[in-house]
Order: C-alpha cells, then structure tokens, then sequence
C-alpha cells in the first residue's frame, strides 16, 4: 500500500469525525482550544485503535462482525441526534444541548464514526503492510480535520443560534444514514 493510498483512506475514514466535530462546534455555547483538542483527541484516538482492532479480528474472526457493524454506527447516531432534535424544540431558558465535553457523549460518537475505521482494519489484515504507519497516518488527518471542523461548526453556530442544535441533530441522523445505507448497498 502506497504513502498516498494511506493517505487517501485516513482522509476518506475522517470524514464522519469532520463533520461530527463540526456539529460539536455548531451546537456549543463556548469553543476554547481545550474544547477542541477534546473533541479532536477523542475523534483521532478512536481512529487510530478501530484499524489496528480491525486488522487484529481480521486476522483472528473478521466474518462474526461484518453482518451488523453499520447498524451499531446507525442507531448511535440517530439517538444522540434524535435526542438533539427533540431538544431544539424544548423551551429552554437556557440553551442546553447534547454536551460535547461530556466524556460519555464523546466515548459514543467517537465510537459510531470509527466503526468504518475497523472494517478498513479487517480489510487492511489482508495485504502486507506496516499497521503502525497506517494508523498513525489515520490518527494525525483525523486530528488536523477534526480540529477543523470545531472550528467552521464555531462559526456555523454563530451564524445559525437557534437552529443549531437542529441542525446539529440533523447532521448526525445522516451520517448515520449514510453508514447504513453504505453498507447496505455494498
């Protein structure tokens, strides 16, 4: 596998992480550098462990995962984001959304974007290649867009206020659509 292949797939697996991170920028009352080093950290960590996890179960027992991994992804997603659109329509005194600095929140979301990270892990277990490069390659562009993405989500919540957690729900419902149906049809 060449340096741009590698390259080529952590951009295509940062994706998911990219626009969730952009989501957590849109739907944040405050964005400081420790917020987003958060975010980026949890997003670039996950995906660096799932390939290396991948290419282990690919290696040991790949066929007992592949049948309901995007499902896993899917319906993390719809419930945090169901969750955030059913509060854009609570009155609220205060503008509270799903917590971005929560720790839980992020352990869910960093797992159901990565879950397209340890499929291409079990796939990567087939060629002959150095995983350690490869998922480290993964972690640093996932880290780059997910710092950001915060960023541009800063400036969108800015722009949208009420609509931002809306939206923000929104985002993640079609992405988790977008797994499943990806996996779906493949």
């Amino acid at each position: 596998m060449s340096f741009l292949s590698t390259i080529l797939l952590a951009f295509g697996l940062a994706m998911d992480a990219f626009a969730v991170s952009i989501t957590g920028g849109i739907v944040s009352a405050t964005v400081s550098i420790s917020f987003s080093l958060k975010i980026a950290l949890f997003f670039a960590g996950f995906q660096m462990l799932m390939p290396w996890i991948g290419w282990w179960l690919g290696q040991n027992i790949a066929r007992y995962i592949s049948s309901y991994d995007h499902w896993v992804a899917f319906l993390l997603l719809f419930m945090i984001g169901g969750k955030m659109i059913y509060e854009s329509f609570q009155n609220k005194e205060k503008n509270q959304s799903i917590d971005f600095n929560n720790t839980l929140v992020l352990f869910f979301l960093a797992i159901a974007t990565s879950i397209d990270a340890l499929i291409a892990g079990v796939s990567l277990s087939l060629i002959k290649l150095d995983i350690t490069q490869v998922i480290i390659t993964i972690g640093i562009i996932t880290l780059l867009l997910s710092l950001i993405g915060v960023s541009i989500g800063k400036v969108l919540g800015y722009l949208m206020k009420r609509y931002a957690e809306l939206a923000g729900g929104i985002i993640l419902i079609l992405i988790g659509f977008q797994i499943l149906v990806g996996h779906i049809s493949a």
